[in-house]
Order: C-alpha cells, then sequence, then structure tokens
C-alpha cells in the first residue's frame, strides 16, 4: 500500500498529502501484516489402494429405500449421510470412490482394520468348510478361539461364554452377578452405556438412550469424570460416595457393580484414578460381583494395557467385551470364573449363535494379528503422539475443553466457554460437517453430543494423526 502511494504521487496523480499524513499513512501502512493467503486444506496421507468401481443402489435410492422398510429410530450421521461402500484399513470410500480417514472405527468396532487380508481368509475359508452348527456338537474353532481368549485373562478368568453382541455380553454379566450373589440390586454409574436390550438400558447411566420402561433394581452412582465430575480426579471421594449409596440406598446387600473403565458412549471419559480399587473392595464386602465392560477399551486399543481395567490395577470377577473382538464380526464374549461359571448349570444355558464356526475362527485371527502387528503398543506410540498434538491444538483453539484419554481411545470436548464448561452443541456439529468434507469421519458423544470420540482401526499410523489434527485446526480456523 505504501509502495502505490509513492508511486501514485510520483506519478503526479492525485494530491499529495502534507508530509505528517502521509509519514503516518507510509509507517500505518508498513507495519500493516500484508492480507494472509487463503490457506489450503491438508492433504491425506497417501495409500495404496484403487477402490472398485460402484455400480450399485446411489446414496439418495437407499435412504428412500431405508426410510421406508427400516425402523425410524435408526438415525445416521450427516446431513447428506455418506453412502460407504468399501474399507480398507484405516479408509473407507464412498459410492464415487471418495476417500475418508476413519477416525471412529464402525464405532470402535474394527481393530485390525477394514477388510484385514488375514481376518478375511480365516472367515472365508471357514465357511468354504461349515458355515454353522451349535455346541450341541464338537468342533475345533471354538475351543482354539476360548483357549487363546483365556490366555489374555489374568487371574482365574479362564470361562468363556461366547454371544453376539456387547448387549447380550452384559445380559449374561448381569444375570450371573445375580445368581451367584443371590442379590438383585446391581450399581452402574451416571454416564454409563452398557447396551439396548430392556436389561441393559436399565444399566445405562444416559436419558438419551434410555425409554420410559422400568429399570429394574439398578443403582445410578456419581460418575468419576476428571474433566466434569463433582470431585474431579479424587478417585478416593467418588468411591466413598459408593459406599454410602450401598449403606443409604439398598439393603445393604448388592449383587454388582459394572462400569467402563473408559467410557464410551459417554464421551471417552476415563475414570478417576484409584476409583475401581476402591470401590471393587466395597462392592465385594456388599456381596456383590465386580463387572468391568470392556466391549469399546479391550484388546490393547488404550496403549498402556490389553484391557481397560488394568489401568485402575484391579482384576473383575466378569469381563465382557464385543466390537474389537471380531474387527466387524458379530461376536461378544463373557469371561469369568469356574466358580461363578458354575451358577449358570442350574438351568439349561444356550446361544444359537455363539461361538460360530465362522466367527470363532474370524476372533482367532482378529487375536493372531493384534499380537503379530504389536498393535497395544502401535496404539501406545501413536496414541502419545496424537494426544500431544491435539493439547497443542487445545492452546490454540479456545472451543477445546478437554483432551483425554489414552492410546486410540481418545475424546475432544468442545466448550463455548471454558470456565462453565458449556457444550459447544451447535458448534460441534457445524465442525463434524466441516471434518467429513475434509476427509475425515469422527464420532460423537457425550450426554450433549459435544465431545468428538477418535477411536480409529488400530492401524491408523502417526501421519493418519498428523491428517486429523490439522484438518481439525483447519476446520476450527473460523471459531
Amino acid at each position: 500500500m505504501a509502495a502505490s502511494l509513492l508511486r501514485r504521487v510520483a506519478a503526479g496523480r492525485g494530491r499529495c498529502p502534507p508530509p505528517g499524513e502521509m509519514l503516518r499513512r507510509l509507517v500505518s501502512s508498513d507495519a500493516a501484516p500484508e492480507q494472509a493467503l487463503p490457506r489450503s486444506p491438508p492433504e491425506m496421507p497417501p495409500f495404496e489402494h484403487r477402490p472398485t468401481p460402484y455400480a450399485g443402489m446411489g446414496g439418495d435410492e437407499i435412504l428412500e429405500k431405508r426410510k421406508k422398510f427400516l425402523g425410524p429410530s435408526l438415525f445416521y450421521y450427516y446431513q447428506k449421510p455418506l453412502n460407504i461402500v468399501e474399507g480398507k484399513m484405516q479408509y473407507l470410500y464412498d459410492e464415487q470412490g471418495k476417500r475418508y480417514l476413519d477416525c471412529f472405527g464402525g464405532i470402535v468396532t474394527v481393530s485390525c482394520g477394514h477388510c484385514h487380508p488375514d481376518i478375511v481368509n480365516a472367515v472365508l475359508e471357514q465357511t468354504k468348510l461349515l458355515q454353522h452348527t451349535t455346541t450341541i456338537y464338537l468342533h475345533h474353532a471354538i475351543v482354539e478361539f476360548a483357549e487363546a481368549l483365556a490366555s489374555k485373562m489374568p487371574g482365574n478368568l479362564k470361562v468363556v461364554y461366547f454371544v453376539n453382541s456387547g448387549t447380550e455380553a452384559n445380559e449374561l454379566a448381569m444375570l450371573m452377578a445375580r445368581l451367584y450373589s443371590g442379590n438383585l440390586s446391581m450399581i452402574a454409574l451416571r454416564n454409563g452405556y452398557h447396551g439396548g436390550s430392556a436389561g441393559t438400558i436399565g444399566l445405562t447411566g444416559l436419558q438419551t438412550w434410555k425409554y420410559p420402561i422400568p429399570q429394574g433394581e439398578i443403582h445410578h452412582v456419581m460418575n468419576p469424570d476428571p474433566y466434569r465430575g463433582a470431585f474431579g480426579s479424587d478417585g478416593a471421594a467418588y468411591a466413598k460416595e459408593v459406599e454410602e449409596h450401598i449403606n443409604y440406598g439398598s439393603s445393604g446387600r448388592v449383587g454388582g457393580f459394572i462400569a467402563e473403565t473408559f467410557q464410551g458412549v459417554g464421551g471417552a471419559v476415563e475414570l478417576a484414578p484409584g476409583y475401581l480399587k476402591s470401590v471393587y473392595d466395597t462392592v465385594r464386602k456388599a456381596g456383590g460381583v465386580c463387572i468391568a465392560d470392556e466391549v469399546q477399551s479391550g484388546f490393547g486399543r488404550t496403549g498402556s494395557n490389553y484391557w481397560g481395567f488394568q489401568t485402575q490395577d484391579v482384576i473383575p470377577d466378569i469381563v465382557t467385551m464385543a466390537k474389537g473382538i471380531g474387527n466387524g464380526l458379530p461376536l461378544g464374549a463373557v469371561v469369568t470364573t469356574p466358580e461363578i461359571a458354575s451358577v449358570m448349570s442350574q438351568k439349561i444355558q444356550f446361544n444359537t449363535f455363539g461361538g460360530n464356526p465362522v466367527c470363532s475362527a474370524g476372533g482367532l485371527a482378529v487375536l493372531k494379528v493384534l499380537d503379530k502387528e504389536k498393535r497395544q503398543a502401535h496404539c501406545a506410540d501413536v496414541g502419545a503422539h496424537l494426544v500431544e498434538r491435539l493439547k497443542t491444538l487445545q492452546q490454540k483453539h479456545e472451543i477445546i475443553g478437554d483432551v483425554r484419554g489414552r492410546g486410540l481411545m481418545l475424546g475432544v470436548e468442545l466448550v463455548t466457554d471454558r470456565t462453565e464448561k458449556t457444550p459447544a452443541k451447535a458448534e460441534t456439529a457445524l465442525l463434524f460437517e466441516k471434518l467429513k468434507d475434509l476427509g475425515v469421519l469422527v464420532g460423537k458423544g457425550g450426554l450433549h453430543g459435544n465431545v468428538f470420540r477418535i477411536k480409529p482401526p488400530m492401524c491408523f499410523s502417526k501421519d493418519d494423526a498428523d491428517f486429523l489434527v490439522d484438518a481439525m485446526d483447519y476446520a476450527m480456523s473460523g471459531f
């Protein structure tokens, strides 16, 4: 601007301003920064895979048929939902062949990677031989899988029941706890999620997922949330509240206690340090059984440990798992002690599809891949890098209230006011769409839907992490 002014004067065009005014213009113009060029959106890391051209039904037609033939309670992400037609490792492809970085892993279900060749091969080979029997006949796949899974468990957790989902696993665990203890009362956490059946809806502590039906003998205690909880990171104070709840809000005897160590649907909340150790002791003194819900946090995803409960230095009486156990197969499991398992022999206990040969072969392949590719250590390494970058981003953008989690089990909570921690609901929805347009798919969680859930396939790389953070930075620059 200053140079332009000088050129105009030198050329005899325009009125020459007084010397004082000209100096002011020159100084102010030179001191002002030049207008920044528009930023280019970040580029996704290269990936050697060419998706198969898609010639199937288009997204608009699918949506119409979905509305017509599927239940209205089903929801979808994005104002214009994506028609995802192919996946490879940590990436997804839509009907146009556009590639997306999957930072949500099919709701924390794809552990090894989309269409991992080892798992695909195991499923195909078993399908060619025998697709289904039940446990009324013998088959090697179910016992091989059970043995491998039991080898990953601490203590005397050696008896495995296979089911089809996390909801089924938690239903069975609750039944076991009540039968073994002889007590009906169950204790669960506010903000926890344990499934969508009539029984597990009762355990769930989020009103957005609960229908107005009787939830039975279930007590919800304070959530030991270091960011929003009344006692901050004081695990002992939250544990004391559980003891008081048992003393004042029950008969003094309980059937069991269930908790996720890292709350998934609730927004990637890691429980306050030391909480479970104290609570497990209290619950056992009251005659109850301690259940760890590892549906989302298991199989090395947290990086520091194979199971989420190990971060709290406890050994549960029952462990439930699903999602990552099958890398997308409908598979879940309950692992408990021989003593607790024995109570199920009072009656006939049976699951038609539990331990299905195809799912068992696939599940065993998952365990082998996680070991062979050292995915727990990988999650620790990539997760530490990602957390560091997210915390740096938090210093730049006021909308980021909290960065939390471990490994590749992370959450980023967005707020409009850091002091009041006001949920940034509208802003989260807008950023959610912007990230999708940039090729990044994240999840949403928390009661108010203001937490980005970052739980990608465990093959997610540091380059992917950098692209994710750069995309978030680019999307947030307008706030």
